[in-house]
């Protein structure tokens, strides 16, 4: 889609979580994609119209790119699948198809200066593999806060974009319980101790893990460390420990209460 233009957009249901924007197919027609970029689990495409596409694909949505030079062209408009809601046809020859199930996805179009006030975008914290998330910056966020550590990770305000699955995975790589208090890993004036720069490392090394294999399995089909895999060995070299499951904040946490304090 990068430097594309839209040559046609289709709409298959007039929205997904919400509705679409007002007159949202005739306003990307003939505009150009400059880039494609992404915040926390948001996709950021500014147009060549000075709006800017903002996508999310919520639990269940992808996308799939076709050719129209080898793909059926009647494909797309005449035969959609039962949960293909919008297709983008670019005049790179590319046909992108939005699939989503459950509908819990998103597309909104917004002027430049809003991206700057908008309700999600706004209150996001540091990317969790950029330089601007260390230590001290985990440490800042989670001082004084009585909520559990886990909890504290899936605030966006707190890391943008670590989801449920891999804060989970880096709890238990730093050695850390998912229920201790977010503000132990910080001093009362708000500085870092030892666990925080144990648990940021963390948080780094398994996101640039999961990047690198994504290319081989999804996330669905990954063998994780602790997710998923209540009851079994705690895989630590020498904690012969059990991975248990609790509920925190409505999500599934999988840790290890021998190694992980």
């Amino acid at each position: 889609m990068r430097g594309a233009r839209f040559d046609r957009v289709l709409l298959r249901r007039p929205d997904l979580r919400r509705a679409f924007p007002a007159d949202f197919a005739a306003r990307l027609t003939a505009t150009t994609v400059e880039a494609v970029t992404r915040r926390a689990k948001y996709l950021v495409l500014p147009l060549s119209s000075g709006e800017t596409l903002v996508m999310h694909l919520g639990m269940s949505g992808d996308f799939s790119v076709r050719s129209r030079d080898t793909s059926p062209v009647a494909s797309p408009p005449e035969d959609p699948g039962a949960h293909d809601h919008v297709v983008f046809e670019m005049s790179s020859g590319a046909v992108v198809t939005f699939t989503d199930p459950r509908r819990f996805g998103a597309m909104d179009l917004l002027a430049r200066d809003e991206l700057a006030t908008h309700e999600t975008l706004s209150g996001l914290g540091p990317e969790p593999l950029s330089p601007e998330f260390d230590a001290a910056a985990l440490a800042r966020a989670c001082a004084g806060r009585k909520v559990p550590l886990k909890v504290a990770l899936l605030d966006q305000r707190v890391v943008a974009g670590l989801g449920n699955i891999y804060a989970v995975e880096a709890l238990h790589l730093a050695g850390l319980s998912p229920a201790r208090r977010a503000s132990t890993i910080a001093t009362a004036r708000g500085k870092p101790r030892p666990n925080c720069e144990r648990l940021v490392a963390a948080i780094k090394q398994v996101l640039t893990r999961a990047i690198a294999r994504q290319s081989a399995a999804t996330y669905r089909a990954a063998r994780f460390r602790v997710y998923d895999r209540e009851g079994e060995s705690c895989p630590t070299r020498g904690c012969g420990g059990v991975i248990r499951r609790t509920v925190q904040a409505g999500r599934s946490t999988f840790a290890c209460r021998t190694c992980q304090h």
